[in-house]
């Protein structure tokens, strides 16, 4: 999956590169920063970091992973929060541009974030997670690289308060909808059973015509009226919409490789997350996204709050998948894509 929230221990992960929310004297520091000197082996990285000697701010340069997992460790030098109206939305978003456009020039094809300027920084949680999600999802609509944005615990990821909200409400509300929905249904059954009781007999011949008819069609004909497979409905509103592949595998945040397996089987069968991944690269409405699902044959439930998060999103019209995966992960939800 190119970009996929994780809870972890960023100095524990098993990627290329991880990312150090440095200070610019990349000196050994507090938080993250302390937690990877010392897991690298501080000596040897203070010694490197000594030669480097300087980062500014929203800058980014790389080192050796020592002792680490990760073979390289980009430090990246965050802004300090003053308020917001000393750029430093500018300066953070740098911080992950700049640190992927190096990872890029190294040949690097897996890094771990950690939310940068989020700790003894100030930025506020909620803002510097907007930010990281808004940088990377726009790279990665350009490059082919799997990004981890680690976080260590709950505590430290936190959705914006008026988004989720938002979304809790719409969860809400539906799940009512549902639940007076069944009772709709449970009254319309008892009447259905009133009548078959009274009409037993018209009942009864009924349910022979239906099978008659059933059973008067040919398999032949049956089969060959399927309709299209989930890949040919896809590669069909690919080129509808005038879109390229690498163009909605990106928007699906899926690797190019699972979608070749798409494009190359008829008959493929993805998981019910893919399907709808790909659904919402195609910004398609719910009605279209229930279509495309059963070709694989899944479908959209109210009892789902993954699949009510999802509609949520596609109800107003944002298609942002990477936005959509920080929800919901928020929830506690697995994410859209491979």
């Amino acid at each position: 999956m190119p970009l996929e929230i994780v809870r972890n221990d960023i100095t524990k992960m098993k990627v290329d590169a991880i990312v150090n929310a440095a200070n610019s004297r990349l000196e050994q520091g507090g938080g993250v920063c302390g937690a990877i000197f010392s897991a690298a082996g501080a000596e040897k990285l203070r010694t490197e970091c000594g030669r480097i000697g300087h980062c500014a701010v929203g800058s980014a340069v790389i080192t050796g992973g020592y002792k680490l997992p990760a073979k390289h460790i980009i430090h990246a030098v965050g802004p300090v929060w003053q308020g917001g109206g000393h750029n430093e939305e500018k300066l953070l978003t740098s911080c992950y541009t700049n640190s992927l456009n190096l990872a890029l020039k190294h040949g690097l094809t897996s890094v771990a974030f950690p939310l940068i300027s989020s700790g003894i920084f100030g930025y506020p949680k909620d803002e510097a997670l907007r930010v990281a999600i808004s940088a990377i999802g726009s790279f990665l609509l350009k490059h082919d690289m799997t990004v981890f944005l680690v976080v260590f615990d709950k505590a430290a990821y936190t959705l914006s308060d008026k988004l989720f909200k938002s979304i809790k409400t719409y969860i809400d509300d539906n799940y009512v909808q549902t639940h007076a929905a069944r009772q709709r249904g449970n009254q319309a059954d008892e009447v259905l059973s009133q009548i078959r009781e009274q009409d037993s007999d018209a009942g009864g011949y009924f349910r022979k015509m239906v099978s008659a008819s059933i059973a008067s069609r040919d398999l032949d004909n049956v089969v060959n009226h399927i309709g299209e497979t989930f890949t040919e409905m896809l590669l069909r509103l690919i080129d509808e919409k005038g879109k390229s592949d690498p163009e909605i595998y990106k928007r699906a945040n899926l690797d190019r490789k699972l979608f070749s397996k798409i494009r190359g089987n008829p008959k493929y069968k993805p998981s019910k997350n893919t399907a709808l991944a790909l659904a919402v690269a195609l910004e398609l409405n719910l009605d279209q996204t229930a279509d495309l699902l059963r070709r694989a044959g899944y479908a959209m439930s109210p009892s789902s709050r993954f699949d009510l998060i999802v509609e949520y999103f596609i109800n107003e019209g944002n298609f942002n998948i990477f936005e959509i995966n920080e929800a919901l992960f928020a929830f506690d939800e697995s994410m859209l894509g491979a």
